[in-house]
């Protein structure tokens, strides 16, 4: 309810300075917030509207889906043997500064243009971050926990079970909850390619067809859609995290 009452708030004043916008020297080119709430609401009634939501939501739940299925257990891996480490390091270090988005065309290459392309893209730049954010986060362990286990006789299972992921978790959490905004961010730029489907063809064609509130309708559903997938990643942590939750 506290979360609903906060984005209410931020809505509004953002609705002022828009409106402020379009009474200003913008309202040629700006639609008035009304006129593109009421586009929304009417696209909300259509079901076409809905099909290029859901195909959004699909590719970027599979993308966060792969990219934390890979990369996290990488990033465990990473920050817990160091042999591993030294060698895999150069690597990420040379390409995580690298923008994986002019990398596009080659997916589309590599994997065609359907929705392997896509997903693969958005997945690609958010295990980066995932696999950055936990292999530092697994490094950041305090020897002495791991020294514990192991005078105690535990093995690396022990320490992966009662250590390693108690400590990696929040951080792979906490990197993939701030991905959301850059997996919808890239989400839209694949969709403005080869594609019929997807918010962010939608809001393209809207753009072409100079129908600006129409355009903003798709950037709506686009926002909603990254609220929505940064809610359940919280969720998750939450869930994942109940330590985290008590302790606090």
């Amino acid at each position: 309810m506290r979360a609903a009452l906060r984005y209410a708030a931020v809505v509004a004043l953002l609705a002022l300075a828009w409106k402020a916008l379009a009474l200003g020297p913008a309202g040629d080119v700006l639609p008035h917030p009304e006129e593109a709430l009421a586009a929304f609401v009417r696209q909300l009634g259509r079901a076409e509207f809905w099909g290029h939501v859901r195909a959004s939501a699909a590719r970027a739940v599979a993308a966060m889906a792969v990219a934390w299925g890979l990369a996290f257990p990488l990033g465990v891996l990473m920050g817990s043997l160091p042999r591993l480490d030294r060698a895999l390091s150069p690597f990420v270090t040379l390409t995580y500064p690298v923008p994986k988005i002019v990398l596009l065309p080659v997916f589309f290459l590599l994997l065609g243009l359907g929705e392997a392309s896509r997903v693969g893209m958005i997945a690609l730049i958010l295990a980066y971050q995932i696999l950055v954010t936990t292999r530092d986060g697994v490094r950041a362990v305090n020897p002495k926990y791991l020294d514990t286990i192991h005078s105690l006789g535990g093995t690396y299972r022990h320490a992966l079970r009662h250590v390693l992921l108690p400590a990696a978790l929040p951080h792979g959490f906490t990197a993939l909850r701030l991905g959301t905004g850059v997996s919808v961010a890239v989400l839209f730029f694949v969709e403005s390619f080869a594609t019929q489907q997807g918010l962010g063809y939608f809001i393209m064609d809207s753009w072409g067809r100079l129908d600006y509130a129409d355009m903003f309708a798709g950037i709506f559903g686009m926002s909603a859609l990254g609220v929505a997938l940064y809610e359940t990643t919280d969720l998750l942590e939450r869930r994942a995290c109940r330590w985290r939750t008590r302790r606090g």
